[in-house]
């Protein structure tokens, strides 16, 4: 009767044989094999617990652990290597911190990191939302000077957050919380923050280095993918049609968008420059329309400024734009004018800035300088 019986080597009590469990050259049983051992959670490898390199919920071998994963410095947090942030002070790399740390330690400084990314705050009510990235520079990369322009956008709520940007001289770039165009136009203070930028010497159009860039919710496009997708092929369409009204439209050289904001290529039908850009044509992320995001689609062409008409009259357009791919079908967005889509454009910035650039029904008139 003893032959079918064993001796956990772990809790030291008898069991029958059909319990025990080998692992490490000791007999365990049931229970003591399942609360001392684990399963790598990469490479499902059994290991002592004592040994286990991650945490509770994700146990991981040394191997794995060391290839795959870091700690927070700050909190211990267990990280995935490429979910650890960097301090931008941290040239190579050295200090990992998990996502809440980060923005702790993001929260006492005026000018980001450049991959510091926020959980957004929606402002306003609708499904389209607008994040406006604005470039400025000339004047340094002072946190003395982005304090005094978060305190003004953020007097009340947070609406804005200011990020290094490599591509610039002696700037910085504003970020915007998705906000609904209406909101842009009567709640965020605008013309303030402009008006102080200009104040400490900044430039955007003049500076040469800086871009505009609008993030526009895709979830705007359509109540599910199909028509997400039908809707975005209609813009990309649209920016290739008018490539040449859009070109003057975005005050740059035709080398700079080649650059930053490239074509896609016109097609025969909106569906087919979708799936040439989704192939991995035209300039990836830097292409005039960057779909390379999961939850936006970023128009990418516009040269920055400081010109509060400007800014706005470049939300209406893109809104414009929206609506376009939207409400029509593909036959009327190949069908559709520059003309007859310039007199559906109402909106008295948009209108402005249309007369501005000679594009509004050949009445052009002069306007103020960009800055």
């Amino acid at each position: 009767m003893r032959d079918n019986m064993f001796t956990c080597e772990i809790c030291g009590h008898e069991y029958s044989i059909d319990q025990r469990q080998t692992f490490g050259n000791q007999e365990l049983c049931s229970d003591c094999f399942e609360q001392e051992t684990v399963l790598c959670t990469v490479c499902g490898e059994r290991i002592w617990a004592d040994d286990n390199a991650g945490n509770d919920c994700v146990p991981l071998c040394q191997r794995c652990y060391e290839r795959d994963y870091t700690n927070c410095i700050r909190c211990g947090a267990l990280l995935r290597n490429d979910s650890a942030y960097y301090s931008r002070d941290d040239e190579d790399d050295e200090e990992p911190l998990c996502y809440d740390c980060y923005a702790r330690n993001a929260q006492q400084r005026a000018i980001q990191d450049y991959s510091y990314k926020p959980e957004p705050i929606f402002y306003g009510n609708g499904t389209r939302y607008f994040g406006v990235e604005l470039e400025i520079d000339g004047a340094g990369e002072y946190s003395g000077n982005a304090k005094t322009i978060l305190a003004l956008a953020n007097a009340r709520e947070d609406l804005i957050y200011c990020k290094h940007d490599g591509s610039l001289d002696e700037g910085f770039e504003i970020v915007t919380h998705p906000m609904t165009l209406d909101f842009h136009q009567k709640n965020m203070p605008w013309e303030a923050v402009l008006r102080e930028a200009v104040t400490m010497d900044y430039r955007s159009h003049q500076a040469g280095t800086c871009g505009l860039h609008v993030h526009v919710s895709r979830a705007a496009f359509g109540l599910n993918h199909r028509e997400q997708e039908a809707s975005i092929a209609r813009v990309l369409y649209f920016f290739e049609k008018h490539w040449e009204e859009l070109l003057k439209l975005s005050r740059r050289s035709r080398r700079q968008l080649e650059r930053w904001a490239a074509r896609y290529g016109l097609k025969d039908h909106p569906m087919d420059i979708l799936d040439h850009a989704k192939k991995g044509y035209g300039g990836g992320r830097y292409s005039c329309v960057n779909l390379q995001n999961s939850d936006t689609i970023e128009f990418r062409m516009f040269r920055g400024t400081l010109k509060y008409n400007t800014l706005i009259a470049t939300l209406q357009l893109v809104d414009r734009v929206c609506d376009v791919a939207i409400y029509l079908s593909d036959e009327e967005v190949k069908a559709l004018s520059w003309t007859s889509f310039a007199s559906g454009c109402l909106a008295p910035e948009l209108v402005q800035y249309l007369k501005e650039r000679r594009l509004y029904v050949n009445e052009p008139v002069s306007g103020e300088d960009e800055l």
